[in-house]
C-alpha cells in the first residue's frame, strides 16, 4: 500500500509512504531538512508500523506543537485497517 500524506505545521510539504504487511518499506520526505528526513527515513524502513508510531507521535520540533516525525506518525496511522 502507497500512501501519500500531506503533513500539517512541518516544513515538509509531502510524506510519500509504502507499506506492505504492516512493515514500512520506504519513506519519502518533499521538502524539510533532507539529511535528518532521510536519516528517518532510513531508521523505520523494516520497522513495524506500530513501533515507528510509538517512537515518533508526539515529537515536536522546537516551538511548533509536532514535527516531520509526529507527522510520519500520523501518516502511518492512516495504513492501519480497523
Amino acid at each position: 500500500m502507497t500512501i501519500i500524506y500531506n503533513p500539517v505545521g512541518t516544513c515538509s510539504n509531502t510524506i510519500k509512504l509504502s507499506v506492505e504487511d504492516n512493515i514500512i518499506t520506504d519513506t519519502v520526505f518533499t521538502g524539510g531538512c533532507p539529511g535528518n528526513l532521510l536519516a528517518m527515513s532510513k531508521l523505520v524502513t523494516g520497522m513495524e508500523v506500530s513501533k515507528a508510531i510509538e517512537l515518533l507521535e508526539g515529537i515536536k520540533c522546537g516551538h511548533k506543537q509536532t514535527s516531520c516525525a509526529d507527522q510520519l506518525a500520523q501518516a502511518l496511522k492512516t495504513t492501519i485497517r480497523k
